[in-house]
Order: structure tokens, then C-alpha cells, then sequence
């Protein structure tokens, strides 16, 4: 299924992603930190949410309180929760 997560916090603006049987697929962030980005979707491609939400959950950026990488790991959860409940 297609998740849209609407950051806070950060340079990006926007996170796309996949979630097909707890796996991601195809994530894109709009705005932010391009070639950083880019590699974070690629690092993360296939892997299990759970396990990236994880690893991913609380690292900031500067004097920020999140990161990109933080606002993908509340998308994952966000997504993780919604597909429970479908």
C-alpha cells in the first residue's frame, strides 16, 4: 500500500513510501538534504519497517528535535499502525 507522511521539523517536506507485508519499497522525500535522502531510500529498500523504525527512531539534525531520518521512522510506525487496523 501507497503511504504519504507530511513531516515536521525538517527540510523535507513530504515522505512517499511503499509498505507491502511489513516491507518498504519506493520511499522518496520531497525537499531536504537530496543526495543524503537518496541514499537513505536506498539503504532502506526492502528491509522490514519495524526494524529500520527502530534504528532510525530519534536521531536529530542540528539543534532540531528530529531529522529526516526521525520523520521516516514515525511515517513507518504511522504506516506499521494503520495497516494493523485494516
Amino acid at each position: 500500500m501507497h503511504y504519504q507522511y507530511k513531516t515536521q521539523g525538517t527540510c523535507s517536506k513530504l515522505i512517499d513510501f511503499d509498505l507491502e507485508d511489513g516491507i518498504i519499497h519506493n520511499v522518496e522525500f520531497t525537499g531536504g538534504c537530496n543526495g543524503n535522502l537518496k541514499g537513505i531510500s536506498r539503504l532502506v529498500e526492502g528491509k522490514d519497517a519495524a526494524q529500520i523504525a527502530a534504528l532510525l527512531r530519534g536521531n536529530t539534525c542540528r539543534a532540531k528535535s528530529t531529522s529526516c531520518p526521525d520523520q521516516l521512522a514515525k511515517a513507518l510506525l504511522e504506516a506499521l499502525r494503520e495497516s494493523a487496523n485494516s
